[in-house]
């Protein structure tokens, strides 16, 4: 299961290079060359439709200017490669096309972007990476999300405020072949207030996605109490809300309510979330531009799969357990919708079982095992399947 997105301008940026330049010249010397190199195989063997894998390597190069008088500015190329001969054949339809799109290859200048920071305040303009609540990276496979805004974030005395535009995104959740899409017919305004110190955690967002896609006037928050009782022994406990309201006749209005605890203890992690959708007649929901926010959102499945003219509501159980570099993962999860208004009623669940090795800081290597079983149709070639990824990262 996904963890809860925490915004701040460390994660809600990626922030501009700390080193600091005393001329324009020394803007380019100074300037920095980092980047991702991956590779992954991901297969997925559906019970009622033709098996597809792939394999892909790829990588992300970024290259960032030193800041002079809170100026700098940066640009990355996100590529990612089918490897052929270890892939299934696209002629006959057993090629898998969520890594590198239906041509094999992907191939994209993902952020491109001018950054001024001064005291709390900074703002950035361009091709970027956010994670907020209803647009974020969700970067689990080779391509993650990322955005064509303008954004003024501030911060002062535990309070992060961030406003801006969205007007494009791309990556894997927003397909790959057709990059750049518009978030909204007039692009994504929102504008966000966090707080957080040891004991709390809260967000408070609104989000106005505009045209008939999508399009809703969305209010999101959550808030998170942490309690630590010793070095071996925390609690987290959270709730959230996300009320959405239609625009243009887009068919999203929802009434969203979460909750999670979630428990550290010697090297285990245990969690436990909920989440309810209320019925609106005729209207679904829509957790925005990426992996979304809801506590229940799994490798594949969400709640708003099912959300659709129904009450419907999400269980998601967790435990995971680190001993030294490595981390064993197991969630649970079991989504069901009542009848809509056709008498239709959905019924899906989803393991994900995970293993991750992080040799250091750089370079980790992560074998997922995602099985969805659709309880209501066994027949339907959705959900009904098993996808099995091997992943190695190397960070420079």
């Amino acid at each position: 299961m996904r963890k809860m997105v925490k915004i701040s301008l460390v994660t809600a940026i990626a922030l501009a290079s700390t080193l600091q330049a005393s001329s324009l010249k020394k803007m380019f010397q100074k300037a920095k060359v980092s980047g991702n190199i991956r590779s992954i195989y991901s297969s997925f063997h559906n019970d009622n439709d033709t098996d597809t894998y792939a394999t892909a390597v790829g990588m992300q190069l970024q290259y960032e200017l030193a800041k002079y008088k809170g100026f700098n500015a940066g640009v990355e190329f996100t590529t990612a490669h089918d490897v052929n001969f270890a892939s299934g054949n696209r002629d006959e339809g057993k090629r898998n096309e969520a890594i590198s799109g239906a041509k094999g290859s992907y191939t994209e200048p993902t952020q491109a972007y001018i950054n001024y920071e001064f005291q709390g305040l900074n703002l950035r303009v361009g091709r970027q990476l956010i994670d907020t609540p209803l647009a974020d990276s969700d970067d689990i496979r080779m391509t993650p999300n990322t955005f064509e805004a303008y954004i003024a974030t501030y911060e002062i005395d535990g309070f992060s405020l961030m406003a801006g535009h969205l007007n494009r995104w791309q990556g894997c959740d927003a397909g790959l072949d057709n990059p750049w899409v518009k978030t909204g017919k007039n692009g994504t305004n929102f504008g966000g207030v966090t707080y957080s110190n040891d004991l709390v955690e809260t967000n408070l967002w609104y989000y106005n996605i505009t045209g008939a896609e999508n399009g809703n006037n969305a209010l999101y928050a959550d808030a998170t109490l942490n309690h630590t009782f010793n070095n071996d022994l925390k609690l987290h406990a959270s709730v959230q809300y996300l009320n959405e309201r239609e625009v243009d006749k887009s068919g999203i209005k929802a009434n969203i309510y979460g909750a999670m605890a979630e428990v550290e203890t010697h090297g285990f992690d245990f969690t436990l979330a909920y989440n309810k959708s209320s019925k609106e007649k005729g209207k679904t929901t829509f957790s925005g531009f990426g992996g979304g926010t809801l506590f229940t959102s799994m490798d594949t499945m969400i709640l708003d799969e099912i959300t659709e003219d129904r009450d419907a509501k999400a269980l998601v159980g967790g435990i995971s357990y680190t001993l030294n570099d490595f981390t064993l993962s197991y969630a649970y999860g079991d989504f069901k919708g009542d009848a809509d208004s056709r008498g239709t009623k959905a019924h899906i669940t989803e393991q994900d079982i995970g293993l991750e090795y992080s040799y250091n800081d750089n370079l980790s290597i992560s074998a997922s095992y995602i099985i969805d079983d659709n309880k209501e149709d066994a027949t339907s070639t959705d959900f009904n399947d098993k996808n099995f990824r091997v992943l190695v990262s190397y960070n420079f």
